[in-house]
């Protein structure tokens, strides 16, 4: 079994059919979150991008700082994982998701220069949506992109 089977067995749903594949933008704090709590809406999210059934969108920018936020050992304190689960759910993660190179900037754009690298991989890989758990980081951007939708975990496990 590769990893990333194994990794989707570990948080398979349980009885779920396959839903259409959504393409997603997945912003790191709905990763931090899945890793940190057994359950809620982030968790599934991230089972259901295992299960292969949305693809997750990832650029190079995005991936440095999904690695920055897995080196900071304070934040999974009390995470159900250990260290070597949450490394082999990363390394899944990352295998299940399609690689999008950027190649035009839409800055400046979001009052967080952080999160632009998020907004323009959406905007590259032609995603559905951004999944975040902070909503407000997208609402006033400068530029809109009306077939872009900015979701929290919960709103995408309803919609898709």
């Amino acid at each position: 079994m590769t990893a990333t089977e194994t990794a989707a067995a570990r948080f398979a749903i349980a009885g779920g059919s396959m839903l259409p594949m959504a393409e997603l933008v997945i912003d790191t704090n709905v990763f931090v979150s899945a890793l940190r709590s057994a359950e809620g809406a982030s968790r599934a999210v991230i089972r259901r991008c295992l299960l292969r059934q949305f693809v997750p969108c990832m650029s190079l920018a995005l991936f440095a700082e999904y690695r920055g936020v897995m080196g900071r050992e304070p934040l999974f304190a009390n995470s159900p994982l250990t260290t070597s689960e949450r490394q082999e759910l990363f390394h899944a993660f990352v295998a299940v998701c399609r690689l999008t190179a950027i190649y035009y900037l839409w800055r400046p754009n979001l009052r967080d220069e952080a999160d632009n690298h998020v907004l323009e991989l959406a905007v590259a890989a032609g995603a559905q949506a951004i999944v975040t758990r902070n909503r407000a980081d997208f609402a006033r951007a400068e530029l809109h992109f009306p077939k872009l939708r900015v979701l929290t975990p919960a709103e995408v496990l309803k919609e898709f």
